[in-house]
C-alpha cells in the first residue's frame, strides 16, 4: 500500500464530505488529488537547504497523534493549514487549488473545493511525515533521503531504510489502487505533471 493510501485510510471521508459540503465519492477524489500534490510541493521545497531546515523544523512542530487511530477533522487546525499551504505553493496557491479542481469531472466550483479541503489536508500529511520520522526527530540527511526517494518512485539511496522505501512509494508507482477507491483520481505521477513548474512556489 502506498503512503498516500495510508493517509486516506486514516481520514474519515464522511466527514471530510460533509465538511466540504460534497458527497464522499467527490472528497475521496479530491482528496487522492490533493495528498500528493501536497507532498510534492514539500519535496520541491525541500531540494533549497533553507527549505529543507524549515521542513524539518515545521515537521517537529507538529504532532504524530493528530494521524494515530484515525484523524478527527474537528482537531485539524485549518489556520495552521492555511499557513503551510502558503508555505508549501507561495503565491500559486490559487493556481494550484484551479488545476487540481479542473481535474475533478463533472464537479462545479471544484477550484472552490480545493482552496478549503488543502488547509484541512495540510496538517494531516505533516502529522503522518511526524510518525514516520519519530515525532520530528532525524537528521536534514534523512528527510532529503526520504522526500528523494519520494519524487524518485523506489527506495532512496543511503541511510532513509524503510522510511525511504515508504517515501518511495508516496509518489512514485505505487498509488495504482487509488483509482479502485475514488475513481476520478488520476495517478500520482500525473497529479504532479499537471502542476509543473507551480511545485516549489513557497517557501526556500
Amino acid at each position: 500500500m502506498s503512503a498516500v493510501d495510508e493517509i486516506m485510510q486514516q481520514i474519515p471521508l464522511g466527514q471530510l464530505a460533509s465538511q466540504l459540503g460534497v458527497d464522499e465519492q467527490t472528497a475521496g477524489a479530491a482528496a487522492q488529488q490533493a495528498i500528493p500534490a501536497l507532498l510534492g510541493g514539500l519535496h520541491a521545497n525541500a531540494q533549497d537547504p533553507a527549505g529543507a531546515a524549515s521542513l524539518e523544523g515545521a515537521i517537529g512542530n507538529h504532532s504524530a497523534g493528530l494521524i494515530d487511530g484515525g484523524v478527527d477533522l474537528s482537531q485539524v487546525d485549518t489556520g495552521d493549514g492555511q499557513k503551510i499551504v502558503g508555505n508549501i505553493f507561495g503565491g500559486h496557491q490559487d493556481g494550484v487549488a484551479q488545476t487540481l479542481g479542473g481535474n475533478l469531472a463533472g464537479v462545479g466550483g471544484s477550484g472552490d473545493l480545493m482552496q478549503k479541503l488543502l488547509p484541512i489536508l495540510a496538517p494531516i500529511v505533516m502529522s503522518y511525515l511526524a510518525k514516520r520520522m519519530g515525532g520530528g526527530a532525524g537528521g536534514g540527511g534523512l528527510l532529503g533521503s526520504l522526500l528523494g526517494g519520494a519524487m524518485g518512485g523506489g527506495a532512496a539511496d543511503g541511510g532513509g531504510g524503510g522510511l525511504g522505501d515508504l517515501l518511495g512509494s508516496m509518489l512514485g508507482s505505487g498509488s495504482g489502487s487509488a483509482s479502485d477507491r475514488a475513481p476520478q483520481a488520476q495517478g500520482t505521477g500525473s497529479v504532479l505533471d499537471m502542476l509543473g513548474g507551480m511545485l516549489g512556489g513557497g517557501r526556500r
